[in-house]
């Protein structure tokens, strides 16, 4: 099993992935500490009851067929029989990127598999905008977490780091400073290191 954030991660940067769940490298910024505080918000509510509508917050979820387990900010069970809603909190705006709907879909693969029961449908709600985004689990975002789950276990079961790819998302990453992607684009060669010493 991988974490589920992982695949979060994965997507974004497969070198974050590697830094954070192989290396073990962490740093906050403030936007890492605001989703901390946004997440300990909601972890610290107290389970939801009123007709129709269960919230259950921090349920443990894990998927057998993605091999990944980790903890849901919020589930829903709405109706009767209920059904599950997962909802995902994420500090900050709808990005450019499928990364947050990947995580969210994970999660409703799990609950599908845990309560066997289909789950069509999930929310992000995003802390800036104080809104929530629905999201569909269709084919292609199935096939799309999948496919990234796949991918984030091998590049963790590697154990290997990828080398760095500098671009865009890189000024907005809380590991920059440890990644160092400008510096470690075309990092210096042993045999280079090793034939300027021996010139000396």
């Amino acid at each position: 099993m991988i974490p589920l954030s992982a695949l979060q991660h994965h997507l974004f940067c497969p070198r974050q992935c590697a830094l954070i769940h192989v290396e073990g490298l962490w740093a906050e910024d403030a936007a890492t500490a605001e989703g901390r505080l946004l997440h300990e918000k909601v972890d610290a509510g107290r389970p939801e009851r009123r007709p129709g509508l269960h919230v259950a917050r921090g349920l443990a979820l894990r998927s057998l067929a993605l091999g990944v387990a980790g903890r849901a900010d919020a589930v829903e069970f709405r109706g009767e029989p209920p059904n599950p809603y997962p909802v995902e909190y994420k500090r900050g705006r709808p990005k450019a990127h499928r990364a947050d709907e990947v995580q969210l879909c994970a999660q409703a693969i799990c609950l599908e598999e845990m309560f066997g029961t289909p789950v069509p449908e999930g929310a992000l709600f995003y802390g800036t905008t104080r809104r929530r985004v629905a999201v569909s689990f269709d084919a292609e975002l199935r096939a799309l977490t999948a496919r990234v789950a796949q991918e984030a276990r091998a590049n963790i079961l590697s154990g290997r780091t990828p080398p760095p790819v500098h671009g865009p998302g890189c000024e907005r990453c809380s590991l920059r400073d440890l990644c160092q992607p400008t510096r470690l684009e075309h990092p210096p060669r042993v045999a280079d290191w090793l034939a300027a010493r021996l010139k000396e």
